[in-house]
């Protein structure tokens, strides 16, 4: 159980949330970065089928949300980019167990600029270090961001990663990895093929091996201390068909059935 906070303590939890203003009977979901634009489709049909006000949510570093709900911040649903951070709040009682699942399945690959005139890496051994030209690979952090900790190990097991290390630019989650990217502040990065195809200032020039890293698993599950009536509800809404088809649209793998009828 966790101890009482006092105000001042809840005060610095909500301040830790982006660009959310907590209302009492908000429904809050913390997300990872990546699922941006499906979510945000996903939120407004939930309110637009309930006529209930779609959730706030907080999107970033699945590392940075859950150090946050540690700390008390007023979270009602998790929604990780791996299953480590997800593990981490398990193992510290902190969501209940018995509404976790596997929502999704992503892959990573490695972006230029859109007029990068890179149009394709092999990304073994020498030569991803090679076509970075003195360069940054962009990176969102390799030890805590899970896009990043899928990286690293994608370069280890092809042996690239040696080559890169002194050369990496890390940022804080992988839609500012993406940034710098798309703003040729970095010649190469390696983020979600999502988020790839969510900004059109960048190509995809190789895509890693699926056997090259630990699978890509989003899993979602209810925070414990969630109080909010409508959380459960929503949860089940990002197993409906709408929820699919917006997962999907922007190229993630469903890794639940629809519910019948939604």
């Amino acid at each position: 159980m966790l101890k009482r906070r006092s105000w001042l303590g809840l005060a610095l939890a909500l301040s830790l949330l982006p660009g959310i203003a907590q209302a009492q009977n908000d429904m809050v979901v913390f997300a990872a970065a990546s699922l941006k634009n499906a979510l945000d489709e996903i939120a407004t049909g939930w309110s637009t089928d309930t006529g209930k006000p779609a959730p706030k949510i907080s999107y970033a570093a699945s590392s940075a949300l859950a150090k946050q709900i540690e700390q008390g911040a007023p979270a009602d649903l998790f929604i990780s980019a791996d299953l480590d951070w997800m593990d981490y709040l398990a193992g510290k009682n902190l969501i209940k167990a018995d509404t976790r699942f596997n929502l999704l399945g992503n892959k990573i690959v490695l972006i230029a600029p859109r007029d990068s005139k890179i149009t394709h890496v092999d990304i073994k051994g020498a030569d991803l270090a090679k076509a970075l030209n003195g360069g940054r690979l962009s990176m969102a952090n390799v030890d805590s961001v899970p896009v990043g900790k899928y990286g690293k190990a994608a370069l280890e097991k092809l042996g690239a990663w040696n080559d890169v290390k002194d050369h990496l630019a890390q940022a804080e989650n992988v839609r500012a990895a993406l940034l710098l990217v798309a703003r040729g502040e970095a010649p190469l990065g390696i983020v979600y093929s999502t988020d790839a195809a969510a900004e059109p200032n960048v190509k995809i020039v190789a895509a890693f091996p699926e056997d090259s890293h630990p699978p890509i698993i989003y899993p979602a599950a209810l925070v414990k201390d969630s109080k909010n009536v409508d959380a459960t509800a929503f949860l089940d809404f990002l197993r409906s068909a709408k929820a699919r088809t917006a997962f999907e649209k922007q190229g993630f793998t469903v890794l639940v059935k629809s519910a019948t009828g939604t």
